[in-house]
């Protein structure tokens, strides 16, 4: 509705909505796939992820028909979403690569905006817009799948549009499937980094950080021994 002549206005929008959304409802996860990540990182509980799925579902749910209500109220143009097209692709595999590489690039610009980078002061002003920035760069850049890059918005969207829950198998792989493995995948590169767990597990490799920093550690006490 706002932007659609000024691609500006358009991004300048959706950035203030990221972030009234996320200040409003004070940090939700919103995306399914975004607390699976969080559930293998052992950032919250199964009960916790399975719990804001919930929610994330319902909101979608509530929200489409009354944008659709509103659209009608003011006479503006219907609401669209994202939407799985078979034709070509029925097993979903080419929608599910968009959504599976989408999903690894906005978790870990999750990850590097919110546990990596400080921006001081207004950090969190700062982060909320890098992430609603990149969350648009992502949409005009992955649009096989809609995109969705969040399942809740993709199934939710077809039982409004349809009346019922998709058949296609193809659907499911392409929201869900696809948008967890790489939210899953993302948390292994994560972990790999960073350190932690995954899943409750130690991974064998890693992290890189930690070595990284300890040569750093170690230049610099060969530097102070060399004065």
């Amino acid at each position: 509705w706002i932007g659609t002549d000024s691609q500006v206005v358009a991004w300048t929008a959706h950035a203030a909505g990221v972030i009234a959304a996320d200040r409003i409802g004070g940090g939700p996860h919103v995306n399914p796939a975004v607390s699976v990540s969080m559930w293998a990182l052992g950032k919250c509980s199964y009960t916790e992820a399975y719990v804001r799925t919930a929610g994330a579902m319902a909101g979608g749910l509530v929200a489409f028909p009354l944008f659709k209500l509103v659209a009608s109220t003011l006479g503006w143009e219907p609401l669209g979403g994202p939407e799985f097209d078979p034709v070509d692709d029925e097993e979903g595999i080419a929608s599910g690569f968009s959504e599976f590489a989408s999903m690894v690039l906005l978790m870990i610009m999750i990850y590097a905006v919110n546990w990596e980078l400080d921006f001081g002061k207004y950090h969190y002003w700062i982060k909320q817009t890098m992430t609603a920035v990149g969350i648009r760069y992502l949409i005009e850049t992955f649009p096989k799948a809609g995109p969705a890059i969040n399942p809740m918005l993709g199934t939710t969207w077809y039982i409004f549009k349809n009346g019922g829950y998709p058949h296609e198998l193809g659907h499911y792989f392409t929201y869900w499937v696809a948008s967890c493995a790489g939210a899953i995948f993302a948390s292994f590169l994560y972990v790999v980094y960073a350190g932690g767990t995954l899943f409750g597990k130690t991974l064998p490799i890693g992290p890189i950080k930690e070595v990284k920093a300890a040569k750093e550690e170690s230049k610099d006490k060969d530097s102070k021994k060399k004065k």
